[in-house]
């Protein structure tokens, strides 16, 4: 991991977009999520690599915002998209920090299918 601080355009004030995964939240059917990512220009939160989606990285080419922090309770790095660095520390952001530490990962209950590893991307 990179010790450097993140310079990439962020908004602090920028609150997140809500506690799960927003592009998996509107599908239709609604999706699920390994972990999460939060993006660190906008809020908006998005399902991580791994997950099913990739709606983190999705955002972050579409909408040109390549700068992530992770929405995992207790975890407080970004990471950079374009350049494909983590860094361990950036600014303060917008509370909350993290999606409620009683929605599971992968998540949300009741749509995460039992043979849900097997359908994370590698």
């Amino acid at each position: 991991m990179s010790t450097p601080e993140v310079v990439q355009p962020i908004d602090p004030s920028a609150a997140p977009s809500g506690p799960g995964c927003a592009d998996c939240e509107s599908s239709s059917p609604q999706g699920w999520w390994f972990h999460l990512r939060r993006c660190a220009a906008c809020g908006h939160v998005g399902c991580c690599d791994s997950s099913p989606g990739q709606h983190a990285r999705g955002h972050a080419a579409a909408d040109g915002h390549p700068v992530v922090r992770s929405y995992e309770p207790g975890e407080e790095w970004f990471y950079d998209f374009t350049t494909d660095v983590t860094y361990a520390a950036g600014p303060d952001l917008a509370a909350p920090l993290a999606h409620p530490e009683d929605q599971p990962a992968p998540g949300p209950a009741g749509r995460v299918p039992a043979d849900w590893r097997r359908r994370l991307h590698r």
